[in-house]
């Protein structure tokens, strides 16, 4: 009898897992729309964030983006949730056209965009698949990659004052491999129900997401990019 219990909580739990993790990627799916939306306005706009002003311009970019984190996770249950959370990627999708405006300026700047999202999603499908299909509990890996995000966030502070190329570059390789491997950390937190909430789950993992990109876009403008 007791068995029988423990089996029906399982399989609940499971289902409870698997509808958390298919709406996620529906959410995540739909949270391209703004982001794209952004990051076309932006280019056509030539939207700058504070160029002139690294420092207070990553500052403020921090105070926005918790103000955001506050927002989504105090409505996470309600559809304003979901509507702070577009509004979030709209937001960063204007951040993101800096850095396309950059690649675009290449010659081949498009190949290059077209390149850092294939490899993305790649990792993604990767990782995604890794955590899902192994039921591997992954979610010990937190305290490491918190640990790797405090390093990665002091080193971008400090090469804001030092502007070295070569350790951008380090950094910009350190995020490929930090935010894969929060890729698979969060999807594994979702899958072993740890977490619950989609909207939450969503923004956690297009954070990750977005962060391989822009890392990544940044590894192959240094080392592909072509000004002829």
């Amino acid at each position: 009898m007791q068995l029988d219990t423990y089996g029906q909580q399982t399989q609940v739990l499971s289902q409870s897992a698997n509808r958390v993790l298919r709406n996620t990627y529906m959410l995540l799916a739909l949270t391209m729309v703004p982001t794209v939306a952004g990051a076309l306005l932006g280019v056509q706009m030539q939207f700058s964030f504070l160029v002139g002003s690294p420092f207070i311009a990553f500052m403020l970019f921090l105070g926005i983006s918790f103000a955001f984190f506050w927002g989504i996770e105090r409505n996470k249950n309600s559809g304003l949730g979901v509507a702070l959370l577009l509004g979030f990627t709209f937001f960063m999708g204007l951040m993101l056209s800096r850095i396309l405006q950059v690649a675009l300026g290449f010659s081949n700047g498009g190949s290059m965009i077209a390149l850092a999202a294939g490899g993305t999603g790649a990792i993604f499908v990767t990782m995604a698949g890794i955590a899902s299909v192994s039921k591997r509990d992954f979610t010990n890996m937190g305290k490491f990659l918190t640990v790797g995000l405090v390093v990665v966030l002091l080193a971008m502070v400090a090469n804001i004052f030092l502007q070295m190329p070569v350790l951008h570059l380090v950094i910009s390789a350190a995020v490929v491999l930090l935010f894969s491997g929060y890729i698979l950390y969060d999807i594994s937190n979702i899958v072993q129900g740890g977490e619950t909430n989609y909207v939450t789950a969503t923004l956690a993992v297009y954070l990750d997401v977005y962060n391989v990109f822009v890392s990544l876009l940044n590894l192959i403008m240094a080392f592909g990019g072509d000004r002829d």
